[in-house]
């Protein structure tokens, strides 16, 4: 009974969000239903002590990158950088190229450390010009935005400092470049697999006679002017934020330490703070604004004359995306600690072979809660022990059960209910039923990879 419990909270949510209810008002609702069924007294501790908690510390670890991120991808767009980018880029690979070289934009961006909510804002521009300029329906961008921000570049790619590739070093002693091999071969697969199932979506559209469309929301405002910034220009603000975000990681941790303590006033109440726990959000967040002024030093006159108005829209969407993904997160937190869940991960333990069992736990922990980094760290939580002695076991280096695990997480997490995913189709304004079908199609090409690379593993042996 518990079992069906978690598994109606999760369809029930899955549901709604595909529908195009909020998920702001339902997960609570879902959540707390679940609860209701599985003990009626405990609804209102659970909603304030776990649902409540855990929405409300995200928000307060992570809107200000969400807030950061929406002014850096609207004062892109005033300044007229994303149409001088866009259409550079279109004379150099072509109309027929669009999709290639969005995915490509948002996995530099990735995989130099940008946040992928970031991304998600800051490539939006680009990919709306190219995709209206290219006569692309505009319902495929989420599709073309996640194959470069939320697969190769997250997990797969070995370095990637994206928190997927980091949670496994802390239980397998491993470091991010962990299993190069699998993990560049894993990515050729997806990117591959991927631009090839786009292109085909492209081509389906372009035979209907189906073009961008009229009447879409959250459209980028068009540059009047016809004298756009040069292209280097244009491009030294993603320059920017992406060394500055790995030259502030280095820089933050060196000199606050792993903890800082300071009192401004009331020296018996000195604020403490754990660097080493934030230290990658402060330098997201510095770089970003190093990005913003970077843009206001060179296209200030452009900006201005706008500013009012964009930021205010910019704020509004940051605000909608953070509170989606927050909810989501309290979700997950609640259905983890359901006893349904408990069942869901002791049946995954009853799978023999180790990557494979260590893969299917982690994509459907990371489904179940919608996140990449909560199923992962709640699989690897209560399983890693299990990991590491059937590996040993069986002879299989700690290196691929950290690979295996990283691209396992960025499966299956991105179903409807997933905040990343709500918050692609609130930043382009468009729906689940518009553009879900091919996210959905990314994420199995990235499950998929998840046993290309196990395959490669055991038939040649090479990590």
């Amino acid at each position: 009974m518990s079992f069906v419990v978690t598994l109606a909270a999760l369809f029930f949510l899955m549901f709604v969000a595909y529908r195009g209810f909020s998920v702001i008002l339902f997960a609570p609702v879902a959540a707390l239903l679940a609860v209701l069924v599985t003990d009626p007294n405990a609804v209102p501790a659970v909603f304030t002590g776990l649902f409540m908690e855990k929405m409300v510390g995200f928000v307060k670890l992570y809107f200000p990158v969400f807030l950061l991120g929406a002014v850096f991808g609207k004062v892109i767009e005033l300044s007229g950088f994303s149409k001088s980018i866009v259409s550079s880029v279109i004379r150099l690979v072509g109309h027929q190229r669009a999709m290639l070289s969005i995915v490509l934009v948002g996995a530099l961006l990735t995989y130099g450390g940008v946040s992928l909510f970031v991304v998600v804002f800051a490539v939006y521009p680009f990919a709306a010009e190219m995709f209206r300029q290219s006569n692309i329906p505009k319902r495929l961008i989420p599709g073309t935005i996640g194959l470069g921000a939320f697969t190769f570049t997250m997990d797969s790619l070995p370095g990637t400092p994206q928190i997927q590739n980091i949670i496994p070093t802390t239980f397998f002693k491993t470091d991010t470049w962990a299993a190069p091999i699998l993990g560049t071969a894993g990515a050729i697969f997806i990117l591959v697999v991927g631009l090839a199932y786009l292109e085909w979506r492209r081509r389906q559209a372009a035979a209907a006679g189906e073009g961008y469309g009229e009447g879409h929301t959250n459209e980028p405002e068009p540059v009047l002017s016809e004298r756009l910034p040069s292209p280097a220009l244009a491009i030294l603000p993603l320059i920017v934020v992406g060394v500055l975000n790995k030259v502030f990681t280095s820089l933050i941790t060196s000199h606050y330490g792993a903890t800082y303590e300071v009192a401004l006033a009331d020296k018996s109440h000195p604020i403490v703070t754990q660097v080493s726990s934030v230290a990658a959000i402060w330098a997201v967040q510095g770089a970003l604004l190093a990005g913003i002024l970077t843009v206001m030093a060179f296209a200030f006159r452009q900006v201005r004359k706008r500013f009012a108005e964009g930021t205010k829209a910019a704020v509004a969407g940051a605000l909608l995306a953070a509170m989606n993904t927050a909810s989501e997160y309290g979700f997950g937190a609640v259905i983890a600690a359901l006893p349904g869940f408990l069942v869901i991960r002791d049946a995954l333990r009853a799978i023999p072979n180790p990557l494979v069992n260590e893969a299917i736990t982690v994509s459907v922990l990371a489904g179940v809660t919608g996140s990449a980094s909560g199923g992962m760290s709640i699989a690897l939580a209560a399983m890693s022990d299990q990991f590491i002695a059937a590996a040993n076991a069986a002879g299989i280096p700690l290196q691929v059960l950290h690979r295996i695990a990283s691209m396992a997480s960025g499966g299956m997490d991105t179903l409807p209910h997933n905040g990343a995913v709500i918050t692609l189709l609130a930043v382009t304004g468009l729906t689940h039923r518009q553009s879900y079908g091919d996210i959905f199609a990314i994420t199995c090409i990235k499950t998929l990879a998840v046993f290309v690379a196990i395959g490669i593993y055991y038939a040649t042996g090479l990590y």
